[in-house]
């Protein structure tokens, strides 16, 4: 069996509004910053094995933080970054309603082998994406028998982990919030993920003298 943390990477200006980055390369904002400081003192006494991360800024930058009381160097892969959403990247979810009304409503409706327009990044179906980082997480735990490992990575990947451990189908509504800076731990035995605690996010109420 492998621990595993999957974390979401803290906030950035465009969570804040509401623009879908998907591939589009954001740092933290200042909230994001203090979430990541706020995740390092969660983390302190956890036995990590490995630090793993997206190799997109906003996912590295919270896993960095986090690293602050491990001496592990953050392990980046380019499989566990957010769904590629091609030309939707960038925009506001109310300009993507607008502007490509019948594509969006795919997108909203669950339907896992929908496509949006690409755009300068080729777009993903919410299939072909759960693939792909539900493979990722699973060759990083197995890289890591016995131990507890964190993964720091983005909504859309912990949304695909919780539906592969809960058994839930690609096309049903996401009824469960994934929080910024969020703790989510899992357990991987026998190439299948198992759900042990989900939206720990006590540790982001301390106030930021208290934890940099």
């Amino acid at each position: 069996m492998t621990k595993i943390l999957l974390i979401r990477h803290g906030e950035t200006a465009w969570n804040a509004v509401r623009r879908l980055q998907g591939h589009i390369d954001i740092a933290l904002n200042d909230e994001g910053v203090r979430q990541a400081h706020a995740l390092a003192r969660a983390l302190a006494d956890e036995p990590l094995a490995a630090i793993v991360s997206s190799d997109l800024q906003r996912a590295v930058q919270t896993a960095q933080a986090a690293s602050e009381h491990h001496p592990l160097p953050v392990l980046q892969d380019p499989q566990l970054r957010e769904r590629a959403y091609g030309v939707f990247e960038g925009m506001l979810y109310a300009d993507i309603e607008r502007t490509y009304p019948v594509e969006f409503a795919a997108w909203q409706s669950r339907d896992a082998d929908a496509m949006m327009p690409h755009g300068e990044r080729i777009a993903e179906s919410f299939r072909q994406f759960y693939q792909r980082c539900i493979a990722a997480i699973t060759e990083w735990g197995q890289r890591y028998p016995g131990k507890t490992i964190a993964i720091v990575a983005h909504g859309g990947v912990l949304e695909c982990a919780y539906r592969a451990a809960k058994g839930m189908s690609l096309d049903s509504p996401r009824d469960f919030q994934v929080r910024n800076a969020s703790i989510n731990r899992f357990t991987l035995s026998g190439g299948k993920l198992t759900l042990d605690s989900w939206g720990e996010v006590d540790h982001l109420a301390l106030a930021l003298d208290d934890i940099i």
